[in-house]
């Protein structure tokens, strides 16, 4: 029975991990022409939604700044017809595409922490692979399946796997050279409402 009602009690914490239908699967054509790299060194970013209210997390991302840059977005509810999507990522992450889609979860209720490290580039290429070759992922395992990624990518086989955002957030906070950023914005409504103002 305990094992049942801590079952649930992830369930309700990481609700917003699927909030909203995910829209067609884009061509690898599309994807291939939508395909943005950052300038700078190559990085793997940790992006988090935390309750205003609660200080609990709700869901987990990872951005990934490779020989492209894309959003794993695991059970995540983001969709725009601008951003091609396979399964859980999001191609073509530009700053005005990371700048929406921050805006899009970001309101009254919730706030987005993003955390960068600098990898090497071999990492951010295995990363890559691990992200498209994941499929999608169920409701609540946002964080779950996050965790064990990175276990797989060399120089992060400490994370611990956990099913809670902010204890991902925790441990990520003790990276060597992790730049921290808290994005804030105060309108009313859901992530579903936060997508549909979405304008690219």
């Amino acid at each position: 029975m305990m094992r049942i009602c801590a079952a649930l009690a992830v369930v309700a914490a990481l609700g917003a991990c699927a909030e909203g239908p995910k829209g067609p699967q884009a061509s690898d054509t599309r994807v291939l022409e939508e395909s943005y790299r950052h300038p700078g060194p190559a990085t793997i970013t940790l992006i988090t939604m935390i309750s205003n209210t609660s200080g609990s997390g709700a869901h987990t991302a990872l951005m990934v700044n490779g020989s492209q840059r894309v959003i794993f977005d695991p059970a995540g509810s983001f969709y725009n017809d601008a951003v091609p999507q396979q399964d859980d990522v999001l191609f073509g992450i530009r700053p005005v595409v990371l700048a929406a889609y921050k805006s899009a979860h970001a309101r009254v209720a919730y706030h987005v922490v993003t955390q960068e490290v600098e990898v090497t580039p071999q990492q951010a290429e295995l990363a890559l692979q691990l992200i498209k070759a994941r499929g999608p992922v169920s409701q609540a395992a946002c964080t779950n399946s996050t965790t064990s990624l990175l276990q797989q990518i060399p120089g992060f086989e400490d994370i611990k796997v956990t099913y809670f955002p902010k204890k991902l957030m925790q441990q990520f906070e003790t990276r060597p050279g992790v730049v921290t950023d808290r994005y804030y914005e105060d309108d009313e409504g859901t992530i579903v409402d936060g997508v549909a103002k979405v304008q690219l």
